[in-house]
């Protein structure tokens, strides 16, 4: 709490605009795009190394805040005060930081993959400015996003050889291992004894957290299978097409993820279950059906592709 109580005498307004800015490149929403953009119009196997190390990050740091249960910052200290703007986004538990985790994770795997030098420098100042903007605000210690950033260091250069690996068995492997630390998370979730004592709303947003990447790993596993069997999607196309492809995607994507969300809480209530066949249908239409468009996209533009 140390470092935090330094920073805290160090804010004033506009800085603390700015590393609101910066912390989003930690959300969950930059992590979806980043990954979807770079699956549709650069790399499929680009986008497969993001989602696995975004996957099994996710589960890592996930299971750790339910079995460590460490409070957050000001929850240990009521006098120490945070950055409103952030208090929204810093629900379950602290440690670890998840999005240390995810931006160390997705601009490490950016860092690694591309060869445009200025990409590169961005992508390491966001894996450092990220953590840094988490103690800044108030909603983590350096304990939270230590563990949280080289817990995804580690999958960077862990699921690189994998992911690139010539040996045809190898991704899928790593795909059944995602699947396996799915259940297995789901299993913690709903069949743990935790305290009495523990915060229900915590809980919830755990039990929530874990349907939901297990019904978003179901979708993208099945997507992998139907792409490379009967599929085979091209992510090439002219730039103003890659531009329409990435704007309809997208906006359909995040259309149907709030379009689901009413029907299936009022059919079947707000159950984790639900939770993950919600995101089970959200992408695999972004990972299987979306795709299937994209001959459409590659022809456009003719010979000036």
């Amino acid at each position: 709490m140390e470092v935090l109580y330094v920073l805290e005498n160090l804010r004033f307004g506009l800085l603390d605009k700015v590393m609101q800015f910066i912390t989003e490149f930690g959300s969950e929403t930059v992590f979806l795009a980043l990954a979807l953009v770079t699956y549709w119009c650069v790399d499929k196997r680009q986008g497969y190394y993001l989602v696995t190390v975004g996957f099994l990050g996710t589960i890592f740091n996930q299971f750790l805040k339910l079995l460590c249960r460490v409070p957050r910052p000001w929850v240990k200290d009521p006098s120490f005060t945070v950055v409103e703007s952030a208090r929204a986004d810093a629900t379950g538990f602290s440690f670890p930081s998840g999005h240390s985790q995810s931006a160390v994770g997705v601009f490490g795997v950016v860092a690694r993959s591309t060869k445009r030098g200025w990409l590169r420098w961005v992508s390491i100042a966001l894996m450092v400015l990220v953590p840094f903007s988490r103690m800044y605000l108030g909603v983590h210690t350096p304990q939270d996003v230590l563990v949280g950033g080289l817990s995804a260091l580690v999958l960077v250069f862990a699921l690189r050889p994998v992911v690139y690996s010539r040996k045809k068995w190898a991704f899928p492997a790593l795909m059944g291992l995602m699947i396996a630390c799915g259940l297995a998370y789901v299993g913690y979730v709903e069949f743990a004894h935790f305290p009495q004592e523990m915060d229900a709303e915590n809980l919830a947003h755990g039990v929530k957290n874990a349907w939901t990447l297990l019904g978003a790993m179901l979708a993208f596993l099945l997507a992998y299978g139907v792409d490379e069997k009967y599929l085979r999607f091209e992510v090439k196309a002219i730039w103003w097409a890659q531009v329409l492809k990435v704007a309809l995607g997208l906006g359909l994507t995040v259309g149907l993820k709030a379009l689901l969300k009413l029907p299936l809480v009022a059919l079947m209530g707000d159950v984790g279950y639900c939770h993950g066949i919600r995101y089970f249908l959200v992408v695999l239409f972004a990972a299987m059906l979306w795709p299937m468009t994209f001959k459409w996209f590659s022809a456009l533009g003719g010979k000036d592709k």
